[in-house]
């Protein structure tokens, strides 16, 4: 087995600077000029930085670590909040539409966070040398950030404006980060996602399909047979992983995807309503207004909000 080289080498302190005022600091740097609130800076990584409490956004987040360096926020996955804070990191195992909200930030105090991409490709090569843990389904997790996994975190952001270094250097700290989290606290979910036959790489295919095919009526047992379960093996384990049933799922997919077109085209609320698989414009409004607390035509007009990505 490999030895968590993280543990040996890590500490609090880089140069007498604790290592989460170091990350806000990086997160501030790499921000400067931001337009909207985040961007990607290094392929896979990806800051934000927000200086006040934001409106409810929702959005796709995908497999993910979220490290937050300052601020507060909460993350809405089916009704079901998930707040964060300054040294916590959210993990999020798949897919799924959220509504995610800064609740605390200021200029001098910013909601400011640094996202790296779980992919299953770059975590299937450890697992053999990986702890064996029971198996873990959860689409969203939050835990406390230790200076194991904080410190590869902020070396990937002390090279991210360096691309000779991030060329040789950023694979082996990502490789050092994943590692981290397959032996912490979250191993058992970090786990799940990197097995190619495991039941999250399962629920993710018939999530890519729902994605690829929400204006489209779905059927539970079509699902099931993608996945390679019994239709009620597959329902409980959907449930277990997204909280939702495959319907609530589409219904949200189909939701977000009504925003975005609200958002990018000049086409009205029924088109659109249309277009992504309801048969009722009036049903579509209702739904909409349930979802976000607005209607069609009143969120076209107050978009002032960048989608949710990569967990942030």
């Amino acid at each position: 087995m490999l030895a968590p080289a993280c543990a040996i080498l890590s500490t609090w302190f880089t140069g007498g600077v604790d290592l989460l005022d170091e990350l806000g600091a990086l997160i501030t740097r790499h921000a400067e000029g931001l337009r909207g609130h985040s961007r990607q800076v290094i392929d896979g990584v990806q800051i934000s930085r927000v200086d006040g409490p934001s409106e409810p956004t929702a959005g796709l987040a995908r497999p993910s670590v979220t490290v937050v360096a300052s601020g507060v926020k909460r993350t809405l996955l089916n009704g079901v909040a998930y707040e964060y804070r300054a040294g916590q990191f959210l993990v999020t195992s798949l897919d799924l539409p959220v509504v995610g909200q800064a609740l605390k930030a200021s200029r001098d105090e910013p909601f400011a966070v640094v996202s790296v991409r779980l992919d299953p490709v770059e975590i299937a090569p450890l697992l053999l040398e990986a702890p064996a843990l029971p198996p873990q389904y959860a689409g969203l997790v939050v835990s406390d950030v230790t200076p194991e996994l904080l410190d590869p975190v902020v070396r990937l952001l002390r090279i991210a404006d360096r691309p000779d270094d991030v060329r040789v250097l950023a694979p082996g700290i990502r490789r050092e980060l994943l590692w981290c989290l397959l032996t912490g606290e979250q191993g058992a979910l970090v786990r799940q996602i990197g097995l190619a036959d495991g039941m999250l790489a399962h629920i993710s295919e018939t999530i890519r399909w729902i994605r690829r095919h929400h204006h489209e009526a779905i059927r539970v047992a079509d699902l099931a047979e993608l996945a390679g379960m019994s239709p009620s093996t597959f329902h409980r384990h959907f449930r277990a992983a997204t909280s939702m049933t495959p319907i609530q799922f589409q219904k949200q997919i189909r939701l977000q995807e009504a925003r975005i077109l609200l958002r990018t085209q000049s086409i009205t609320a029924a088109e659109v309503a249309y277009r992504i698989g309801y048969t009722s414009p009036a049903h579509f409004t209702r739904e909409y207004h349930k979802a976000f607390g607005r209607t069609p035509g009143e969120d076209r007009t107050n978009f002032t909000s960048p989608m949710v990505a990569e967990g942030l």
